[in-house]
């Protein structure tokens, strides 16, 4: 399928690897040109080599952290006018919530909820006015289904949420969409990194915990980065522009409900 996008500008967040590197990918092939950001300099920029080459579109690195006042100008400078935003920042590592002071609740409330409001505030005149623009948010399906330690990262990303369903709603007669997926258990350096430290608390190899952990999903797998990618683009393409204020699990039916 053609989804219209070719010669369209993104800023893709936090899309070294992972899932923001899958998104990239899968809006590079579509023929959209990229603005990719990280903190790893190294492997930031080995995305951008890789993806360049494989499509041939324009793929400009920018190292920052994309939280900081700073780091969001930096990623604006590059693209000041982006026809496309993915919003995506790392989380809380797992913690009891009894061990979250208020530093560390701010902090991750600005990763997960203030940072992509800020990035939103800053392109949507400019999608507005030229009457179209695609901005997805990575949440995850801990807004739907809590994970214990998460709470951080959950109660952010549902005030998020809860925030830009209003804000959907207003810039939609633009043809400006703003929508949510929400990951379930996609194999990621995060995912594995969870699966080591369950592993060792447990007593079993990081491979049983894997088996284990992907047998708990009705689709018996974990995803992959490039499937959520292409998710990811079908909703920034021409096609999606009735798709908005949504929240779209992608979990492989982990999350157990008819509605």
């Amino acid at each position: 399928m053609d989804l219209g996008l070719k010669g369209r500008k993104a800023i893709v967040c936090a899309s070294s690897r992972g899932l923001g590197k899958g998104c990239a990918a899968a809006l590079a092939e579509a023929g959209v040109s990229l603005v990719l950001n990280g903190r790893d300099k190294a492997a930031l920029e080995a995305t951008a080599a890789e993806i360049s080459k494989a499509t041939g579109v324009t793929v400009t690195p920018v190292v920052a952290d994309i939280s900081t006042a700073e780091g969001q100008a930096a990623v604006l400078k590059a693209c000041p006018d982006p026809d496309i935003l993915i919003n995506n920042n790392g989380g809380p590592p797992l913690r009891d919530f009894r061990e979250l002071d208020r530093k560390s609740m701010l902090d991750g409330v600005t990763m997960n909820m203030v940072t992509p409001i800020e990035l939103i505030q800053k392109v949507i005149d400019h999608m507005t006015e030229q009457r179209f623009g695609r901005i997805v948010n990575i949440t995850s399906m801990s807004v739907k289904m809590p994970v214990p330690g998460l709470d951080l990262s959950s109660g952010a990303r549902a005030g998020l949420t809860a925030f830009l369903a209003g804000v959907a709603r207003t810039v939609a007669d633009r043809n400006v969409t703003i929508n949510n997926i929400l990951p379930g258990y996609f194999d990621t350096d995060r995912l594995r990194g969870g699966l080591a430290v369950w592993a060792k608390n447990s007593g079993i190899g990081e491979g049983e915990a894997a088996d284990q952990r992907a047998a708990q999903v009705p689709a018996k797998r974990f995803g992959s980065p490039a499937e959520f990618g292409q998710t990811c683009a079908f909703l920034c393409s021409e096609h999606a522009g009735y798709i908005t204020g949504q929240s779209l699990l992608l979990d492989g039916g982990l999350y157990n409900s008819a509605f």
